[in-house]
């Protein structure tokens, strides 16, 4: 089984009149996407996993002035489980060139 773990990014589009980045109430945070994390050879039920997405939490998360990622969900999926981007990836240019990020456990 592989830890499917997904984001939601997000960019700061607010800018003051000096050309700064806007920040507090002058920020205005517009979602971008995310991305899809995997950890592979997962053995666990759903209380190990939360507590693995726990651990990891600040490898994949992050915010700035500027941007924010945050988990928004996770899932534990087959070994043969395909993110919806990989799969677009096969049926549109035949390959993956760039499959889900894996995260390594020490």
């Amino acid at each position: 089984m592989k830890l499917l773990i997904t984001t939601q990014v997000y960019e700061n589009y607010a800018h003051n009149e000096d050309g700064t980045i806007g920040v507090g109430d002058a920020a205005y945070w517009k979602a971008k996407g995310g991305n899809d994390y995997i950890i592979k050879n997962f053995r666990g039920g759903e209380e190990k996993a939360a507590a693995l997405v726990m651990a990891v939490r600040d490898r994949i998360e992050q915010r700035n002035d500027y941007f924010e990622e945050s988990i928004i969900g996770w899932d534990i999926v087959e070994d043969d489980y395909l993110t919806e981007f990989e799969r677009d990836q096969l049926e549109y240019d035949g390959s993956i060139t760039f499959p889900a990020r894996e995260l390594e456990l020490a």
